[in-house]
């Protein structure tokens, strides 16, 4: 399995394709992305690749993050993700990775923080129906019942009621890639994805 990186949610718009087709598509810019760490199975009990990303001084950085950067270079940055991978041995410390090691055409799995909307109830958060707005109905935008009475005697968990929505991982499969400027480090996806705009995207393959 290949590795991914992260990019930086630019914006949306839309392009036509080859048939005068309008697309809707997502740009992304990537920024340096650096190997900071292999983990095997032998040291860590699985195999994984540490990516460092968004650059920052060093002087900025705490003292174990500058110690954990040493052995990759004079380079700091404020964050760090991992990618699984099958062969950690295809890679080295400070190992750069970028838009080379994807392809137009090719299905990633794209991941990032969603929109949050604050507290909301249970129509706007889970699509429910209103009741009878007119005939005397009192009964308009509450949820209803939310169980039954001595047996079992409680609310289930994951009763699906108002709260918190928004605000959470995502992660969308088969997003496909249309463009690719690799001297920009500008990665073009079709529709839409989490986050907002400068919201930093985990973009790894596929998986089969």
């Amino acid at each position: 399995m290949q590795a991914g990186l992260f990019a930086k949610k630019v914006g949306m718009t839309q392009i036509f394709d080859e048939s005068g087709t309008i697309l809707p598509v997502t740009i992304l810019k990537t920024g340096l992305c650096q190997v900071s760490q292999i983990k095997t199975v032998t040291t860590d009990g699985y195999n994984a690749i540490q990516v460092a990303y968004g650059e920052e001084k060093l002087e900025n950085i705490n003292k174990s993050t500058r110690g954990h950067l040493k052995k990759v270079g004079d380079q700091g940055f404020r964050s760090f993700g991992e990618f699984r991978v099958t062969t950690p041995e295809d890679f080295k410390l400070g190992q750069i990775i970028n838009l080379n090691t994807f392809s137009v055409g090719q299905k990633v799995r794209v991941t990032g923080k969603s929109i949050g909307k604050g507290f909301a109830g249970n129509q706007k958060r889970h699509n429910f129906s209103r009741g009878p707005m007119t005939h005397g109905s009192k009964n308009h935008r509450l949820p209803g019942s939310i169980g039954a009475g001595s047996t079992p005697g409680r609310v289930y968990p994951g009763k699906k009621m108002a709260g918190q929505l928004g605000g959470g991982t995502v992660t969308l499969k088969n997003t496909e890639i249309l463009y690719i400027n690799s001297e920009d480090n500008i990665l073009v996806l079709k529709g839409s994805v989490p986050g907002k705009k400068s919201a930093v995207l985990k973009i790894q393959p596929k998986k089969y």
